[in-house]
C-alpha cells in the first residue's frame, strides 16, 4: 500500500493521525476512512439481509479499507477498529429503523440520515 499512502500524501489527506481526534474531526484522516469502512460493513451487511445486491457497496468498503491501510500507523490498529465497529453499529441502527419501522415519518429520517452519512464516505472514493 506505499504507492496508496504517498498517492494520498501528495493530494494532502495523509496528514499525520493521532489517532485521538473523533471521526469526521479535520485532520483525523484514519478516523474517517475506519468510519466509512464501517459504514459500508453495516450497508453491505444490510444488502444481504434485505436481498438486495451488495456488490457495488462491497467494492467500496474493500476500497475504504485499502485507504484505512494506506495512512494508519500500526499502533492504532485497536483505535480504528473501534471506530469501524462504533460506525457499523450506528449505520446499522439507521438502516433497520429505516426498513422495519412502524413509524413513517421516523423510517424516513432515519433513511435520510443513513443516505447522508454513506454519500459523504462515497465522496471520498473516485470511480
Amino acid at each position: 500500500m506505499d504507492h496508496m499512502r504517498a498517492f494520498l500524501v501528495a493530494l494532502g489527506l495523509a496528514a499525520p493521525a493521532t489517532g485521538t481526534a473523533a471521526p469526521g474531526e479535520p485532520g483525523d484522516t484514519v478516523a474517517l476512512f475506519a468510519t466509512c469502512a464501517g459504514r459500508y460493513s453495516a450497508e453491505m451487511e444490510h444488502r444481504w439481509l434485505i436481498g438486495h445486491d451488495a456488490t457495488e457497496i462491497t467494492r467500496h468498503r474493500r476500497a475504504m479499507i485499502d485507504l484505512v491501510d494506506a495512512v494508519r500507523t500500526p499502533d492504532q490498529g485497536p483505535r480504528v477498529l473501534a471506530w469501524r465497529v462504533e460506525a457499523k453499529v450506528a449505520q446499522a441502527m439507521l438502516l433497520q429503523r429505516a426498513d422495519f419501522n412502524t413509524d413513517p415519518a421516523d423510517a424516513g429520517r432515519a433513511r435520510d440520515l443513513a443516505r447522508l452519512a454513506l454519500s459523504q464516505c462515497g465522496a471520498l472514493i473516485v470511480g
